[in-house]
């Protein structure tokens, strides 16, 4: 029976998701609702993760002042309400400043969520963050299939979005009250106000630099892959994505399980090695078959590894929080250059070439993996909530 702190923090990674779910379905009413070309939606959608990427480093601060627990509910209450700020823009140029907002709320509650993740493994003394990244893939595909009900329904974006927020506050306000609190020593120096990776941490970083990388570059280019490479149609394009995201969930949802067996090096490892397959798959092959099972393989392997990244961070660090934002800086840094970079090599090169520096840099990720050895924690006092 899961320990009821483990299920309020897998409350919150879902809520989570579902808001990042529920939004991404509505992104054809924002472009007719605003008139936005193509380019200008891309550029409207550049501002989350630039939200994200600044205003992720001042968390440790906040959880340091307010208490993890604290922190993560307000930020999450934060997030689900910036999904009403986008659509009650009253004209196309504040959407920048909402999109902006909301990726600060996303990138925030993103880092304390996975400081209440370590604590929880802290607690348990076992591997918990593969299936609460799990729950957070659930929860996306929730919030997607009740986006794409209301979109179906011609239900308003408005109305659909603010209900949503709403909901998903009262979800994880309740949801949330078990969380555990991190108390500061009583002689632990503050951390600072903008936290940079400590040393200690760049190497984990690095290989959650590498599996993001693969993630979203294969999340975003594998249907296009499949069309222009393969030949094949649009249901079979779209069947190859989703076969990546299906895969994906599941090894997470089982990837605790796996990690209590073999270590999280050993998993790493062995993830690594069944990407390359994948990636090889992908590369070598020109028809539709083998390529979707190779990007099947591919999100196989590389599934568990940014949540093993994320628990490795949150021990190698004196906080929590502060490992943890250290290492999502460098992941989400990954993540905004991933999309653009592997555009920009299938158009010089080709598609093959782009994947196949993919497949190099997951292999990268086999030697450093030492580096997700456990470790004895920086320091461990943990309060339990009532």
């Amino acid at each position: 029976m899961r320990d009821r702190h483990q299920r309020a923090t897998a409350v919150v990674f879902a809520v989570h998701g579902a808001v990042a779910g529920t939004l991404a379905t509505r992104m054809p009413w924002f472009q007719d609702h605003f008139g936005l070309g193509t380019a200008a939606l891309g550029l409207v959608l550049l501002c989350p993760p630039i939200g994200s990427f600044l205003a992720m480093p001042m968390t440790a601060r906040l959880a340091y002042r307010f208490g993890t627990k604290a922190t993560t509910r307000t930020l999450l209450a934060l997030w689900c309400a910036a999904l009403a700020l986008p659509v009650l823009s009253p004209g196309p140029l504040w959407l920048v400043p909402a999109f902006l907002l909301y990726g600060a709320a996303a990138g925030m509650c993103d880092l304390a969520m996975n400081a209440q993740g370590v604590l929880v493994e802290r607690r348990l003394g076992r591997s918990v963050m593969s299936g609460l990244h799990g729950m957070w893939s659930v929860g996306n595909l929730c919030g997607a299939g009740l986006g794409a009900a209301a979109a179906q329904a011609g239900l308003d974006a408005r109305a659909h979005l603010t209900l949503m927020a709403a909901a998903l506050i009262a979800v994880g306000a309740v949801g949330s009250r078990a969380l555990l609190d991190d108390v500061p020593a009583p002689d632990e120096k503050p951390p600072s106000r903008f936290t940079v990776p400590p040393r200690a941490v760049l190497l984990i970083g690095l290989i959650g630099f590498f599996a993001t990388f693969a993630e979203r570059a294969s999340g975003q280019w594998a249907a296009i892959y499949l069309k222009d490479v393969t030949g094949a149609g649009a249901g079979l394009a779209a069947a190859g994505f989703t076969v990546f995201t299906a895969c994906m969930v599941t090894v997470r949802l089982a990837g605790d399980f796996v990690v209590r067996r073999l270590g999280p090096v050993a998993t790493v490892r062995a993830g690594a090695v069944t990407a390359v397959l994948g990636g090889v798959m992908v590369v070598a092959f020109r028809t539709p078959a083998p390529v979707i099972a190779g990007f099947a393989l591919f999100g196989a392997g590389v599934a568990v590894v940014v949540p093993l990244v994320f628990a490795a961070a949150g021990q190698a660090a004196r906080t929590p929080a502060e490992g943890v934002a250290g290492v999502a800086t460098i992941t989400w840094m990954s993540g905004l250059v991933a999309p653009s970079v592997i555009g920009w090599l299938a158009g010089t090169f080709a598609f093959p070439f782009a994947f196949a520096l993919v497949t190099c840099m997951v292999a990268a990720m086999i030697r450093p993996a030492r580096a997700l050895r456990p470790r004895a924690a920086v320091r461990v006092p943990v309060a339990a909530a009532d």
